[in-house]
């Protein structure tokens, strides 16, 4: 284990994936307080990449940073090669990166259709369209079932639900995901992980934030640890579970 981005594991004879999704040496500042210190990391294309640290270490900035919803001080940040930290989160989003927020973030007073819609704002193509909402329907039967009701109605599972289904509804290429277990019941949180495995099964790389390190890590990849802003460790995601000073910081051994 290093402190910095390990290649992706590969078959022999095989060529390393390009990362998709790189930070390079990213500065984040709230006022004079720095929140992420020279934070590097990348995401192969098809690869689920965990995020795990404590409250407060950074994790959720670090999303809104490749979102565009903040900016960094410093640092670039790629995807696909394209230098994207100086644009606007709307320009971010329609290049492919979506964002499903921790809290769940809905229109609480819109319905499960109209929050989908709202994730496919900045999209031209109405036959892709009509996919994609067909593709969140049948990830999450019950949504088919709530279309018509109103989003703050509905449980907090089938909220979190919603909230993946409109970043999927952007076409995304990369997919962050903020927490998607926050506060469900561990039968629910099966459901959502068997789904997140579904969406990256199906081509859709995934950036993740998992409160529960030991799932996130055997759900992953690879994975970053991240304290006080910097990435203190970094590896294969089975290394980092077997790792006695992770067990001993995160998992409660």
């Amino acid at each position: 284990m290093t402190a910095t981005a390990p290649a992706p594991p590969v078959a022999q004879g095989d060529a390393p994936k390009p990362a998709l999704l790189e930070l390079r040496a990213i500065d984040v500042f709230y006022g004079r307080i720095q929140a992420l210190r020279s934070v590097s990391l990348d995401v192969a294309d098809g690869e689920i990449v965990a995020l795990i640290g404590s409250n407060g270490a950074g994790k959720t900035t670090t999303l809104h940073t490749i979102s565009g919803l903040i900016h960094p001080s410093r640092g670039e940040i790629y995807l696909r090669g394209q230098r994207i930290n100086t644009l606007g989160a709307e320009r971010i989003a329609r290049l492919g990166v979506g964002h499903s927020p921790e809290g769940r973030r809905l229109f609480q007073r819109m319905t499960v259709r109209e929050n989908l819609e709202m994730g496919a704002y900045a999209r031209r193509d109405r036959e892709g369209m009509r996919d994609d909402y067909e593709r969140v329907y049948t990830l999450f039967p019950r949504l088919r079932e709530r279309h018509s009701q109103l989003a703050g109605s509905l449980s907090g599972g089938e909220q979190q639900m919603v909230a993946i289904g409109r970043a999927l509804m952007s076409a995304p290429s990369v997919l962050l995901l903020d927490e998607p277990s926050l506060g469900l019941a561990p039968v629910l949180v099966d459901v959502i992980f068997e789904v997140i495995r579904e969406i990256n099964a199906k081509g859709t790389t995934i950036l993740l934030i998992e409160q529960n390190a030991r799932l996130a890590l055997k759900n992953a990849n690879r994975a970053y640890v991240l304290e006080t802003g910097s990435i203190s460790l970094s590896g294969p995601a089975e290394e980092l579970l077997n790792s006695p000073a992770v067990q001993r910081a995160y998992l409660g051994v």
